[in-house]
Order: structure tokens, then sequence, then C-alpha cells
């Protein structure tokens, strides 16, 4: 069974940091790229980071811009999201994708292949 599993979420105060982890089992993601995503109470799915295979392509939110960072350990078979300065609106269930996609096709187009269960984020002001 293909699994993508999120960890790293909690509470954290604004200005605080967390680092997401994905951790993809049932299967190697040769050639896949890697996402997060992130849905807040009452407002749609938003893409917040792509990664592809190689690690050299990345895409990030205009939120997340210089506060997040994403990374990949093909070894491990784990992507990563490094947030920091976190602000109350970044409040949301994360979600860990991956796809035989490109990177910016993921990105913007937001159809994975797999998806995690999420990891829920809340930061308080």
């Amino acid at each position: 069974q293909v699994q993508l599993v999120e960890s790293g979420g909690g509470l954290v105060q604004a200005g605080g940091s967390l680092r997401l982890s994905c951790s993809a089992s049932g299967r190697t993601f040769v050639g896949y790229a890697m996402g997060w995503f992130r849905q807040a109470p009452g407002k749609e799915r938003e893409s917040v980071a792509a990664i592809s295979w190689s690690g050299g392509n990345t895409a990030y939110a205009d939120s997340a811009k210089g506060r997040f960072t994403i990374s990949r350990d093909n070894a491990k078979n784990t992507v990563y999201l490094q947030m920091n300065s976190l602000k109350p609106e970044d409040t949301a269930v994360y979600y860990c994708a991956a796809g035989r996609i490109g990177t910016m096709t993921l990105f913007t187009k937001g159809v994975p292949e797999y998806w995690g269960q999420g990891t829920q984020v809340t930061v308080s002001s």
C-alpha cells in the first residue's frame, strides 16, 4: 500500500518554527515531484510549495517565499517543509502530495497521484 505520512505539526506561537516531514512508503518515488498543500477552515485548498525529484526545481506560494523551505532526501524517501516566522494565517491542515508530473504542474494544478492524511498546524497570536 502506498502511503504518505506527515508529521511535525502542532501548536506554535506566531514567529515560531516547525518542520514538517512526509515519509513515503509502499513504492519508490523516482521521478516524482512532491509538494505541500494546506487547507484552512472555510477556505479552499492552496498550494504551498513543491519540489522536483532531483530537488533542482522548487515552487513556492507568494505567502511562503522567504519563510518556508521545501527539501527532500530521496535516500530516506522523505520530503520536508521547514516553516519559519509562522503567522496565524498559516494555520491549516498541511498535506503532503506526490505525482509523476512536473513540479510546476503539481504546484499549479494540484492533482497529485498520492495524498497524505494531513497534519494540523496551528499558529497562535
